[in-house]
């Protein structure tokens, strides 16, 4: 059997940020926290924190932490079934994985009033749609929004709708590097701008030109700062229509060519056994993410 003393120390490192935060929420001694966590690590055989600066829970310390979180909502059931233990309820804290253009443009605001009223906090975790589902495979997170269609074994996958990308690039850089127009093999030369490593919608853009693997790129881990770059002539790049709304209103960013877009399938999965409120989630997600996002894949 679990002790809950020792998780709930494990849980508090991690939300906290730190031993002494920790030891402040919890009422005890820092000594105290970190006898709990040598504990828990012996019960288990091996660590279950990088002594980092924040502390990161190791692999098995992930899913010791989806553990709690998923005992966490079925509490929370529980207590809106029997009113005598709903006495002084906390605010629940649910870690979600998602990408970074979704974080930036249509996610607050399909969420936001859901958690004002359900009270709920959001511990977001960025990673690219094309791998977000691998931090529900570790353990680490109750859901995530990614473009894997098939979900994990115990869990559920929702489609949410598609992200729409149009190739963007400000005038200045167009009339640099293409003077005689956008023509595909000028595209392999011109310099793109990348998210990351899994960011393969400039490659899926050229191939749809015909054009093969190898171009010119920077690379930019930032949802803001990739647009600031293409407003900056330093490249030209995928951007979610969703977030240069104004900037193609006015003329700032234009498409390469007019009417090649991607659409990207945005999926929501959770686990089966997440409680009712994980259910309410995907239900509010389901019903309101059609706002933001075209309705069916590429």
């Amino acid at each position: 059997m679990f002790d809950y003393k020792l998780l709930s120390a494990l849980v508090t490192v991690v939300e906290q940020g730190g031993f002494e935060r920790a030891a402040q929420v919890l009422g005890l001694s820092q000594s105290a926290v970190s006898q709990r966590i040598k504990l828990l690590e012996a019960r288990v055989g091996q660590p279950v924190l990088l002594r980092e600066v924040p502390p990161q829970a190791t692999e098995i310390g992930r899913r010791l932490l989806n553990h709690v979180q998923q005992v966490r909502l079925l509490e929370r059931d529980l207590q809106g079934q029997v009113p005598e233990l709903d006495e002084n309820r906390q605010p629940e804290r649910l870690r979600i994985a998602l990408n970074a253009d979704s974080l930036s443009t249509w996610w607050g605001e399909a969420v936001a009033q859901f958690c004002a009223d359900h009270q709920i906090l959001l511990d977001h975790v960025v990673e690219d749609q094309a791998v977000g589902l691998k931090r529900m495979r570790a353990g680490d997170v109750a859901a995530c929004v990614c473009a894997a269609e098939r979900p994990l074994a115990g869990a559920r996958s929702t489609f949410l709708g598609s992200m729409r990308y149009l190739a963007l690039a400000s005038p200045a850089f167009l009339a640099r590097h293409f003077g005689d127009g956008v023509k595909a093999d000028g595209l392999a030369r011109a310099p793109a701008i990348v998210f990351g490593p899994d960011d393969y919608l400039q490659h899926r853009y050229l191939a749809a030109l015909g054009i093969g693997e190898g171009f010119n790129f920077h690379l930019c881990p930032s949802s803001e700062g990739f647009v600031k770059l293409l407003l900056s002539d330093l490249g030209w790049g995928m951007v979610p229509e969703l977030q240069v709304r104004e900037e193609l209103d006015s003329g700032r960013l234009v498409e390469l060519q007019a009417g090649l877009r991607i659409d990207v399938p945005l999926y929501w999965h959770h686990w089966r056994n997440g409680g009712e409120l994980l259910g309410q989630l995907t239900r509010h997600l389901a019903r309101t993410a059609g706002k933001w996002l075209v309705p069916g894949p590429a």
